[in-house]
C-alpha cells in the first residue's frame, strides 16, 4: 500500500541540535527571530530563526504536518493516537497553549492540515481502510474550531493546499492511482491536472504571491523538488541528491524553499532561493514551515 509504505518514515525519531529545552513552568519566549516551526519526526516541536542559530522548544505538546495559521498566531498538525491507528489535527497557540485536538475519527489517518486564506477553516487529508479493505484517500473541510467537518466528496487524494484566492491544488489520485498534483475550486468543482507523468508527485505548496506551485517528485528516481507556475507550466527541477529532498514550504515573501533532506544521519532542514540557487542547511527536522 503507498500511502502506509510512504509513511515509514513519520516513525523515526529525530533530536533537534543546539535547541534549549523548557517546561511547563518556563514557556519559552517568542519574539521576532523565530520565524519557522520545525518537527522533530512527530516527537517536539521548535521555533527558530532563519539560519537554525536560536531555537525554543515548544513545551508539552508533538506532532508534525505543522502549518501556520495566516495572522501567525496558531499552529496546526497532526498527531498520533491509539498506538498509531488514528491519526487526527490539533491545533495550539504558538506558544503551546490552548492544545486542542479537532478530529477524533478512530483508525482513520487525517494529516496535511492546510488553513484558508482567511484562517476560517481547515482543510485535511483523511485516509483509510473500509471494511471491504478498500483504501480511501479523501479531502475534508471543517471550522478552525473543529466544527462542521464536511466532505470534499469530488476530491480524491491528499495534501490539500490553499491558494491565494481560496482555489485549492492537491496531491490527486489519478492514472492508476498514481498522484498528481491537481487544483480545483473549494467546493471540489473545476479541476485541472496540473501535472502528467508515470511516477508519483506529492505535497504541493502554493507560494504566497500565488504565482507558483512548489511540490516533491521522484519522476527522476528518488524524491526532489520541483517548482511550477501556477498553472503548470514550466517545471524544473531544483534539487540533485542521491538521497530524497521532501516536503517542501515558501517563505512569506515567494523568493525561498525550505525542504527536507534524507542525509546519513537522518533529516536535515535545507533551505535554497526558488531557483535551487544558495542552499544552506539551518537544522534538524522531518518538517518545517515559515511563520506568515
Amino acid at each position: 500500500m503507498k500511502s502506509i509504505c510512504f509513511s515509514i518514515y513519520l516513525l523515526l525519531s529525530l533530536s533537534v541540535i543546539g535547541c534549549t529545552s523548557h517546561t511547563q513552568d518556563d514557556p519559552p519566549v517568542l519574539d521576532r527571530p523565530h520565524t519557522i516551526a520545525v518537527s522533530a519526526a512527530g516527537t517536539k516541536i521548535y521555533l527558530t530563526d532563519r539560519e537554525g542559530q536560536s531555537s525554543i522548544e515548544i513545551p508539552n505538546v508533538t506532532g508534525d504536518y505543522l502549518a501556520w495559521s495566516p495572522d501567525g498566531k496558531k499552529l496546526a498538525s497532526r498527531k498520533y493516537h491509539d498506538d498509531g491507528n488514528t491519526w487526527s489535527i490539533h491545533t495550539m497557540n504558538s506558544d503551546g497553549t490552548n492544545w486542542k485536538r479537532l478530529t477524533h475519527e478512530k483508525n482513520k489517518w487525517d494529516s496535511v492540515p492546510a488553513w484558508t486564506p482567511d484562517g476560517k477553516k481547515i482543510a485535511f487529508a483523511r485516509e483509510y481502510k473500509d471494511s471491504e479493505g478498500v483504501w480511501h484517500a479523501e479531502i475534508w473541510m471543517m471550522n478552525s474550531d473543529g466544527s462542521e467537518k464536511t466532505q470534499i466528496e469530488s476530491l480524491k487524494g491528499s495534501n490539500p493546499h490553499f491558494t491565494p484566492n481560496g482555489r485549492i491544488v492537491f496531491a490527486s489520485e489519478h492514472k492508476d492511482k498514481k498522484n498528481e498534483i491537481s487544483i480545483a475550486d473549494s467546493d471540489g468543482n473545476n479541476t485541472i491536472h496540473l501535472t502528467d507523468n508515470e511516477a508519483e508527485d506529492w505535497h504541493p505548496e502554493v507560494s504566497p504571491d500565488g504565482k507558483q506551485i512548489t511540490f516533491m517528485s521522484k519522476r527522476d528516481g528518488n524524491h526532489e523538488i520541483y517548482v511550477m507556475d501556477i498553472d503548470g507550466s514550466n517545471q524544473k527541477r531544483l534539487t540533485f541528491s542521491d538521497v530524497d529532498d521532501w516536503l517542501p514550504s515558501w517563505s512569506p515573501d515567494s523568493s525561498e524553499i525550505l525542504f527536507s533532506h534524507h542525509a546519513d544521519t537522518g533529516w536535515d532542514m535545507y533551505i535554497m532561493n526558488k531557483d535551487g540557487s544558495s542552499l544552506r542547511k539551518i537544522i534538524r527536522g522531518r518538517d518545517a514551515v515559515f511563520k506568515p
